[in-house]
């Protein structure tokens, strides 16, 4: 299991049974995980400082990178998605937020809950955006409040991938 202690301090799981971590993930020290978390291929979570808090049916997708630094630590409620190449740095991921492929958000930031984050959006070090917001570009801004439909694809789509983590637990096989 890619799961390491350094400094005394190993990641801690809820229910770890429920949990899916890839074989290439990585997870590092100050780590701790709510119930059906799954970390895809090439995740690398690094919490050698600060804690680092990822909540229960939360997805981190393929290439994601977390990490913190002195005073800023890392906090993703439940429920989210973090696509594939997200860069999470010293951050607080509000519950049923969607943080789009490639994007960065930086120390002290905050993205309220029900939130999306758009695809290779910068949000910049502690920016705080409301719940319920859809934030795209470079440097990142609210460009509209989400609707109740939108905020239910969030969840969908979180759901979604708790479903396919569970399969890919019971059916991934090395040929």
């Amino acid at each position: 299991m890619p799961v390491y202690a350094i400094d005394g301090k190993a990641p801690e799981f809820e229910d770890a049974e429920t949990n899916w971590i890839a074989p290439d993930a990585t997870l590092i020290g100050n780590i701790r995980i709510g119930r059906n978390v799954g970390f895809w291929f090439g995740v690398a979570i690094r919490g050698d400082g600060e804690p680092i808090i990822i909540g229960a049916d939360t997805n981190v997708q393929e290439h994601t990178i977390m990490h913190t630094d002195p005073g800023f630590p890392l906090t993703i409620g439940q429920g989210c998605t973090i696509g594939h190449r997200a860069l999470l740095h010293g951050c607080t991921i509000g519950d049923n937020s969607l943080i789009g492929m490639g994007a960065i958000v930086l120390n002290g930031a905050r993205i309220g809950s029900n939130s999306l984050v758009g695809a290779g959006a910068l949000v910049t070090e502690n920016k705080v955006f409301p719940d319920n917001s859809l934030i795209v570009g470079s440097p990142a801004k609210v460009i509209r409040t989400l609707d109740q439909a939108a905020i239910e694809r969030l969840r969908v789509s979180a759901a979604h991938y708790v479903a396919n983590a569970k399969r890919f637990k019971a059916k991934l096989a090395v040929v």
